[in-house]
């Protein structure tokens, strides 16, 4: 089995965010919020320090503005082939967790 990449949860969620259409810092920040009920909650220094992170393990890259009428002054993000690999292998890793946590009872 081939390594697992390192991932924090945060790196995790945005991931999520991103897998199914380009955002922008503050897009994503939302979509972590919406996705999580609002449990996750992500500052602009650990988003954009997750963002730079999977920039470098190329898991995440520049993304053209979506339309015409887009603020110019944002950034979008999209997942690469590489990202989806790894919020693939992880979220396998986390059905394996909670399925173990359900069998041993841990989820309360």
């Amino acid at each position: 089995m081939a390594e697992l990449p390192d991932l924090t949860n945060s790196m995790f969620f945005i991931l999520l965010a991103l897998a199914d259409e380009p955002r922008h810092g503050l897009g994503i920040v939302d979509e972590v919020r919406t996705q999580t009920d609002g449990r996750v909650k992500m500052g602009p220094a650990l988003l954009y320090s997750s963002l730079k992170r999977l920039s470098r393990l190329k898991f995440v890259r520049p993304a053209a503005k979506p339309t015409a009428e887009a603020d110019p002054r944002r950034k979008y993000y999209r997942i690469t082939d590489a990202g989806r690999r790894a919020l693939s292998a992880h979220g396998r890793l986390w059905e394996t967790a909670v399925e173990i946590a359900k069998n041993k009872q841990a989820l309360g």
